[in-house]
C-alpha cells in the first residue's frame, strides 16, 4: 500500500503510532516519514521521524483536505527553539 499524508501509521520497531503528517526526501536517497501522535488527556506529544521502511499503514487517518486552511501555515510548535531558555529561535 502506498503511504500517503493523513494515513494512520505505526513504526514496526517501537510500535509508536500517529498520523503521517510529513515526508522528507533527502538528497542521498533516504526517505523519512513523521508520525504525529493523537493528544492524550488533552496533552500533545512530540512528533517522531522514521525511515519509510519502518512504517506500516494501520488506518485511513484523516484526509489532508479536512485540515487545509485557505492560507498555508501552522502552529509552529515544531520550529527550533532554545531548550535552555524556552524561547523560539
Amino acid at each position: 500500500m502506498e503511504i500517503k499524508l493523513g494515513m494512520k501509521g505505526r513504526d514496526k520497531v517501537t510500535g509508536f503510532e500517529g498520523i503521517i503528517t510529513g515526508v522528507a526526501d533527502y538528497l542521498y536517497g533516504c526517505k523519512q516519514i513523521v508520525l504525529t501522535p493523537v493528544a492524550n488527556d488533552g496533552k500533545m506529544s512530540d512528533n517522531h521521524w522514521f525511515d519509510i521502511g519502518r512504517i506500516e499503514v494501520i488506518g485511513q487517518g484523516i484526509a489532508p483536505e479536512a485540515v487545509m486552511a485557505d492560507k498555508p501555515g501552522g502552529p509552529n510548535r515544531d520550529e527550533p527553539n532554545d531548550k535552555v531558555n524556552g524561547m523560539r529561535m
